[in-house]
């Protein structure tokens, strides 16, 4: 997490110099061996900067390198706010559910806790434990999209968040709105060493596979591909969970879960907080992925629409799929 400097300038103009002195030779002697504790992040505005760079969805994703993990420095036992947090250390493999939030331009251009610049147009986050650095692969179940960043910060220290993503990050994985639920997963040294990591999923896969229509992710509607492939029959969907018809017309993605239990809580939830929907939504899967989607609708415009509807009432970023 960026440090903090406190104070205001009056204070700053009433420290004497012997006092500036001592506290110069303080530093010098402490500085090799790290903060004893992490400081909180303050309270206040955080936003996205005046002018983003353009085109930030084609910011390509952490390459994961192995980097050495050293017991100090970053990963020492540290306090915020009355809470204590052990990193951990060597090559542990993790994997949580939680929320995600981001940080951006009131943090940007400070040091991170590995002292690398914060760089919020860069494909980062914070995490409160994971060994420093690392990479991790996010996922958002809600729109099945999924990044790979370099973990050099401590945050988020709020309950229930598991991860602080950088601008760029959020933007990608369809997050900039809220706080969003999340999948996170460290990437090991040992799956680095031996490349298992780059392995795509079901989803990835198709989609690196398939033509790409649209290159846009803002507007918060796209055609991600072009997935020609009807919905697999002989699947058991989610208990109650209406499976989706192999109809023709243009079709909404609202999330892709592993777990047939995961898709059909968000289905229950999509129909309590969009009922206008329900009679649109439906369950789709395979041995991988349960898909949960609403259509089909006439035209693209149809779709687009309940979509934008979909954004401003429930911060969704559903992707357009065309199955004409």
């Amino acid at each position: 997490m960026p440090s903090r400097r406190t104070g205001t300038g009056d204070e700053r103009h009433a420290i004497s110099a012997a006092q500036a002195v001592a506290l110069v030779l303080l530093l010098l002697l402490t500085g090799c061996a790290g903060p004893l504790t992490k400081p909180a992040r303050t309270a206040g505005r955080d936003g996205p900067g005046a002018n983003p760079p353009p085109e930030l969805w084609r910011v390509p994703d952490a390459e994961p390198r192995i980097d050495p993990v050293r017991s100090g420095g970053p990963n020492k036992p540290y306090e915020v706010m009355g809470q204590a947090y052990v990193p951990q250390l060597g090559d542990p493999p993790m994997a949580e559910r939680g929320l995600a939030s981001w940080y951006g331009a009131k943090f940007h251009g400070l040091p991170t806790a590995t002292g690398e610049t914060y760089d919020m147009y860069a494909m980062t986050a914070a995490h409160k434990t994971m060994p420093l650095p690392s990479y991790a692969r996010v996922r958002n179940p809600a729109n099945g999209r999924e990044v790979v960043v370099r973990v050099n910060d401590r945050g988020p220290f709020h309950p229930e968040r598991v991860i602080d993503l950088s601008y760029t990050a959020a933007l990608k994985l369809g997050v900039l709105g809220a706080v969003a639920p999340v999948e996170v997963e460290r990437i090991t040294q040992e799956s680095i060493r031996s490349g298992s990591w780059r392995g795509l999923g079901a989803e990835t896969a198709m989609a690196a596979s398939a033509p790409a229509v649209a290159a846009s992710i803002d507007p918060i509607v796209e055609i991600a591909y072009r997935e020609t492939a009807v919905p697999a029959s002989g699947t058991r969907a989610p208990e109650a969970a209406p499976a989706a018809a192999s109809r023709s017309g243009y079709w909404l993605q609202l999330g892709a879960f592993r777990e047939p239990a995961s898709a059909d809580s968000w289905w229950r939830q999509l129909q309590q907080q969009a009922a206008w929907l329900a009679p649109q939504l439906s369950v789709s899967g395979d041995a991988n992925w349960q898909r949960v989607q609403a259509g089909p609708y006439a035209t693209r415009a149809e779709a687009v629409a309940v979509a934008e509807r979909l954004r401003e009432q429930m911060k969704l970023s559903p992707v357009l799929l065309d199955r004409r």
